[in-house]
């Protein structure tokens, strides 16, 4: 971690008052606790944290694969395979038991033990009951999927307190309040802030580590909700903006943001520091590193978020801030978003006509169907989406007002930099660089930071690596970690 990182001004208290600067969370995703050892290179790492005098209140998920697995064992369940989702589940336990078996002793296993019996009795019974009635709703889901990080932070808890770090384990839903928007539950923040305040922050003050599993949350009633998939970093933006932390820390396994997929162009770069606009477009544009809500609650009380990696501690990550320093290139990053949909509306007999547009939208609305691209002209709309769930129902809506055309297998290319603003010449440099692929749409965003294109999935890794080279040859070291491309040209 870099020195300022370790003493820092945080960002806010100077001028508000209200953060606390030595309050930091940490979440932890499922490769940073995935089995015994990564558990443990965690708690080394909260350690670390508390031995500099900081207090971190921790957010887990649950341990890798595990989530995709729950959710194979309510699908099993539905379909009346009683006997295949409880063998999934006994997969799980044995799994979660071998873990606990590997890092705990004594008194602390026997009541981890004890623990993780007793949730995989209940999650057994569920599936039995939903084997039974034959139907899997959002709701049971949402409660079969919150096994997940209610064991592991169970675990990571036990394991803190072996290590004398005084963990103690904070059921999320207690505290994470939304509505009954079962798989995507939306955040109540004004709740979340008063239970965090009474419930997380005593502890905190005693000189306790809270572990909280991210993700999950329940109703004003108590009905266990999630805040969808990667809600994990939401949960942890929410912590840290309800308790005013001086910092927020995404622990995952790779080193930061960078300039691109490392899988597409292996000479891509971490980008150092970045701002809270650009980063929240790339997390909605496809980057996988961050939850796309994860930084608003972080946002709006400008709180500094700092994406890092568990399995190479030392290194410094990307930092990202309300305003982020020039950088000489004009893009930060480029991102790519597959399996979207182009939807081609065009009526004619709308030539002049009024509310069209709306009429159009309001379908989508309809269904909630996010749109991420839009291009029109006087009788036409072309909008991209990347839910296929509703689109026979809203094509079928949408062929009462107009000829309606599906064009599947593209993908979205977005460039992100705050630097692109009022340059000349920047959007001949990209589709020079892309001369050879089809271009199926071009917008540039309001904000103007972004700069995103269709073209066919096929083309996307071609695209990303050309525009890479265009853009990222020279890069600004004081933004970009220019070290590690000297480093690995030496190898």
């Amino acid at each position: 971690m870099s020195e300022a990182h370790r003493g820092e001004k945080r960002v806010g208290e100077t001028v508000t008052g209200e953060i606390r600067p030595s309050l930091v969370v940490m979440k932890f995703g499922g490769t940073s606790v995935e089995d015994a050892k990564a558990m443990l290179r965690t708690a080394a790492i909260v350690r670390g944290r508390r031995e500099r005098g900081l207090k971190p209140v921790v957010v887990v998920s649950a341990m890798a694969k595990v989530t995709d697995q729950l959710l194979a064992a309510a699908a099993a369940a539905g379909r009346g395979d009683k006997n295949g989702a409880l063998a999934i589940a006994s997969r799980l336990r044995n799994r979660h038991l071998d873990t606990a078996a590997e890092l705990l002793c004594g008194d602390l296993f026997t009541e981890i033990r004890a623990a993780i019996c007793k949730r995989f009795d209940a999650l057994d019974d569920l599936l039995r009951g939903i084997a039974a009635v034959g139907e899997l709703t959002p709701r049971t889901t949402d409660k079969v999927m919150s096994y997940g990080e209610r064991i592991s932070s169970q675990m990571v808890a036990a394991v803190f307190a072996q290590h004398d770090m005084n963990g103690m384990h904070v059921d999320a839903r207690k505290c994470i309040v939304t509505d009954d928007h079962f798989g995507k539950a939306a955040a109540q923040e004004a709740a979340i802030e008063a239970k965090l305040t009474e419930m997380v922050l005593p502890l905190v003050e005693a000189g306790h580590t809270p572990v909280l599993g991210g993700f999950i949350g329940s109703t004003v009633e108590g009905i266990t909700t999630t805040l969808g998939r990667g809600g994990s970093d939401y949960t942890a933006a929410l912590v840290g903006g309800g308790l005013r932390a001086g910092a927020i820390e995404i622990w995952t396994d790779v080193n930061g943001i960078m300039t691109t997929d490392p899988r597409i162009c292996p000479d891509a770069l971490r980008v150092k520091t970045i701002s809270f606009e650009e980063a929240a477009e790339l997390a909605y544009f496809g980057a996988k590193v961050l939850h796309p809500a994860t930084i608003l609650p972080a946002m709006q009380k400008s709180i500094p978020v700092w994406v890092l990696n568990s399995r190479n501690a030392e290194n410094e990550g990307t930092r990202i801030t309300a305003m982020a320093p020039p950088c000489a290139s004009p893009f930060k990053c480029i991102a790519a978003k597959k399996r979207l949909t182009i939807i081609d509306v065009v009526a004619s007999r709308m030539l002049m006509s009024h509310g069209y547009l709306k009429d159009v939208f309001d379908v989508f609305d309809k269904y909630h169907c996010v749109i991420d691209m839009v291009s029109t002209s006087e009788v036409s709309i072309s909008v991209t989406v990347d839910s296929n769930e509703r689109l026979p129902e809203i094509c079928a809506e949408l062929s009462k007002m107009a000829d309606v055309k599906l064009e599947g297998h593209k993908a979205l290319i977005c460039m992100v930099g705050e630097d692109i603003r009022g340059r000349s010449g920047i959007s001949g440099r990209v589709f020079s660089a892309i001369r050879h692929v089809n271009v199926r749409m071009i917008s540039q965003g309001a904000s103007e930071i972004n700069m995103s294109f269709m073209i066919e999935e096929s083309d996307v890794d071609e695209a990303v690596r050309s525009l890479h080279a265009e853009f990222f040859q020279d890069p600004d070291p004081t933004v970009f970690d220019t070290d590690a491309r000297v480093v690995a040209a030496k190898a």
